[in-house]
């Protein structure tokens, strides 16, 4: 098992830009640790997997501090980033919202009374049901979700910076059809 790490790690990872060694990472070590105490077990999906989770922890942060630069949090940006991407006249149900979001109901209307009394979204009973609400988002929230869009991809980009284009493409593909697995296999609207 280590001498396939080995072998991993000095063929396709350090090839990718011409590197002439790979560095160690956090979860090299971890799974170097695991191989040592498990050696029948293949590790192998923490290679992948491990990596990611850890990636998305690690930019988190940076992510958070994007969103908070503009008084909103990441829960914040996601229900105006939704109301924004859905077009004019930027509406939506809430029902609509938190089925998009994977929200509760009961989370999403606290983030609802935020936005309305910061002034970026207006609640509303529906013209086609009087029983139902209409959320839209406000010409003030259309301009900060666009601000706040571009600087989050902006930092994210200078995340990317050690890929190349190529490179970033394949990892786009070969994530893509991951996922593309996966969300085939599970719920509706997951």
């Amino acid at each position: 098992m280590r001498q396939a790490m080995k072998d991993e790690g000095e063929g396709a990872r350090d090839g990718v830009r011409g590197d002439s060694a790979p560095q160690e990472d956090h979860v090299d070590r971890l799974r170097a640790q695991w191989t040592r105490e498990l050696p029948d077990l293949d590790t192998e999906p923490m290679a992948i997997l491990g990596r990611a989770k850890r990636l998305s922890n690690l930019v988190a942060a940076g992510i958070e501090d994007t969103f908070a630069a503009f008084d909103l949090d990441r829960g914040e940006f996601d229900v105006i980033s939704t109301l924004r991407r859905a077009g004019p006249p930027y509406q939506l149900t809430p029902t609509e919202m938190y089925t998009s979001l994977m929200l509760s109901s009961g989370g999403l209307t606290h983030r609802l009374s935020r936005l309305e009394k910061t002034g970026l979204i207006r609640r509303e009973k529906s013209n086609l049901d009087g029983r139902s609400v209409v959320v839209t988002l406000l010409p003030r929230g259309i301009e900060l979700a666009e601000q706040a869009f571009r600087a989050d991809m902006a930092n994210e980009l200078l995340v990317l910076q050690p890929l190349n284009r190529d490179e970033r493409d394949l990892l786009s593909a070969l994530l893509r059809k991951l996922l593309h697995s996966l969300e085939s296999q599970s719920k509706p609207d997951v």
